[in-house]
């Protein structure tokens, strides 16, 4: 990635995150239009993926389940977080081991993970999951602010626990959606977000760890 393109991801990121928090935070209607428009473009950018290919209808039925998990775990109570603070610590995993596979990867370089996402190095694997525990136990450590909306009465090896699984799930996801992409040719999804892409780039690990996350805790 040139030095431009990863300054611009980098303000970007630094625009876009703060914001995101705040609107998950306030509800409401403007959370509801957030994942809406999210939603819409994020089914724009799919079809044009897919295009007329077989797996068009249901990648459109996956985002469809996948956003209204999302919709499900904002505003669903659960035994040891509430919905908020669920939904603020997948998102903050989900960014932390996005982070950590492109720093380990691009730093460390080694073997490629898989021929379906080239770019994909085991490096980069491994290190998206260790970012996140290794912020996760320094929060833990320093009781820091993120610990006031989340409820630790869980026992410290199930968040472990549960951190990992978020960060398989989502670097998974983020492969299924690199192949259909490889499928078609293409290499990002979209350019609404300068230096990232499209909104399915940004959300391809997100788009499983919700929905997984949502059927995990329903009760």
């Amino acid at each position: 990635m040139k030095y431009s393109e990863l300054k611009m991801r980098l303000i970007s990121s630094f625009l876009m995150l703060p914001a995101i928090f705040f609107i998950v935070l306030l509800g409401s209607y403007y959370f509801i239009f957030f994942l809406y428009l999210c939603f819409a473009i994020s089914i724009y950018e799919w079809i044009n993926i897919s295009k007329s290919k077989k797996y068009l209808v249901p990648g459109l039925f996956l985002l469809m389940l996948s956003f209204y998990s999302a919709y499900k775990v904002r505003y669903t109570n659960y035994n040891d977080f509430d919905g908020v603070s669920l939904f603020l610590f997948i998102l903050f995993i989900c960014i932390l081991t996005d982070l950590g596979g492109y720093f380990f990867g691009k730093t460390l370089k080694g073997p490629k993970l898989t021929q379906i996402s080239p770019k994909k190095t085991i490096s980069g694997f491994i290190g998206g999951f260790l970012l996140p525990l290794f912020i996760f136990y320094l929060l833990f450590k320093s009781e820091f602010l993120i610990f006031n909306y989340i409820n630790l009465s869980v026992n410290f090896s199930s968040i472990i626990f549960f951190i990992i699984a978020i960060s398989f799930i989502s670097q998974v996801g983020d492969i299924v959606v690199s192949y259909f992409k490889r499928l078609s040719g293409i290499k990002n999804s979209g350019n609404i977000i300068p230096g990232h892409g499209g909104i399915l780039d940004r959300i391809d690990g997100m788009i499983f760890v919700f929905l997984i996350s949502y059927f995990l805790y329903l009760k």
